[in-house]
């Protein structure tokens, strides 16, 4: 049996803190340190990211010379435990060793280096408008315009876009829904453990772009149209029991719960340091919510989870 499928997962739960947050990253053995560069096109949310990593406790260096990345890995790794995790900023307004960079990676992780390579995106309909409502210029085009700018980053970004090991679209995310999703993906337990992150959505807002593998709840029953539940959300108890105690949901939280452990090891073995997963329902208020935190609870028994609820207090 698993536990109560009301409570928040046990890896939210310890510590105090709340869904959708981690803990801080815990300091492995390698000696080598984790190093993360974060790169991307000019508002796609990089400054987000990497506070999302200082939280984590990675070490932030923003706007880092490319040239520079051999040394400070020589430094990180010199360091030991004083500085196990690293992440360096490296994008268009680095002028003169840009084109370069990716040389100054691949010799990184030739060394011996964990390297990993993170790419922000954004349509650019999107970065024009987020670009119009700051008032901000282009930073490659200070005297021309913003589209102008948008498609000369995009060309100087093409090789580090190219070999990044995580392109992440955020035309669609939030501040704190990029947050979620950098901290599912980057935290580190001292075991070196892969981070499974649980997601409930709704269809009406879209399938999560983040998702490695999609479910879908809407074959339960609908407290939508319950009076008394309407009005509540997944992680009430009342909802949960309406949900939870149906024998097919029981069934199909057994057949996830074993498909997700058979899956973990085999995407661990293919050097996959995270795994999401999306299950929806039409509003992602409540049958989504009450299945993502009891499968979270089942799963947090023997694995690190997050559990986020990301349209639950949509309209």
């Amino acid at each position: 049996m698993s536990k109560d499928p009301r409570s928040i997962s046990n890896a939210v739960r310890q510590g105090g803190v709340g869904p959708g947050e981690l803990h801080p990253a815990e300091p492995h053995k390698d000696p080598k340190p984790r190093i993360v560069v974060v790169t991307g096109m000019s508002g796609s949310g990089k400054s987000t990211a990497t506070r999302a990593l200082e939280d984590l406790g990675y070490f932030c260096i923003d706007n880092l010379p490319a040239v520079l990345l051999p040394k400070m890995t020589e430094l990180a790794a010199a360091a030991g435990a004083e500085i196990h995790l690293l992440a360096i900023v490296i994008d268009a307004r680095e002028r003169r060793f840009l084109d370069r960079a990716p040389a100054f990676i691949e010799d990184a992780r030739r060394t011996g280096n964990r390297v990993e390579v993170v790419f922000l995106d954004t349509s650019d309909e999107v970065l024009i408008r987020r670009f119009s409502e700051t008032r901000r210029r282009h930073p490659l085009a200070p005297s021309g315009t913003v589209p102008e700018g948008i498609a000369l980053e995009r060309k100087r970004l093409a090789d580090l876009r190219s070999m990044a090991d995580q392109v992440v679209d955020t035309t669609t995310l939030n501040v704190h829904e990029l947050k979620s999703l950098v901290q599912s993906r980057f935290a580190t337990s001292a075991q070196g453990a892969l981070s499974l992150s649980v997601l409930s959505f709704g269809y009406r807002y879209g399938i999560p772009a983040q998702a490695d593998l999609v479910f879908d709840v809407r074959f339960l029953p609908n407290p939508f149209f319950v009076p008394d539940l309407k009005a509540l959300t997944g992680r009430d108890p009342r909802v949960a029991d309406f949900v939870l105690e149906r024998p097919e949901t029981v069934a199909f939280l057994d057949r996830l719960t074993d498909l997700t452990e058979f899956l973990m090891p085999h995407y661990q073995r293919e050097g996959k340091s995270y795994l999401t997963i999306a299950i929806g329902c039409t509003g992602g208020r409540h049958r989504s919510v009450a299945v993502a935190h009891a499968l979270a609870d089942r799963m947090a028994k023997t694995h690190q989870v997050q559990v986020w609820d990301r349209d639950s207090e949509k309209e």
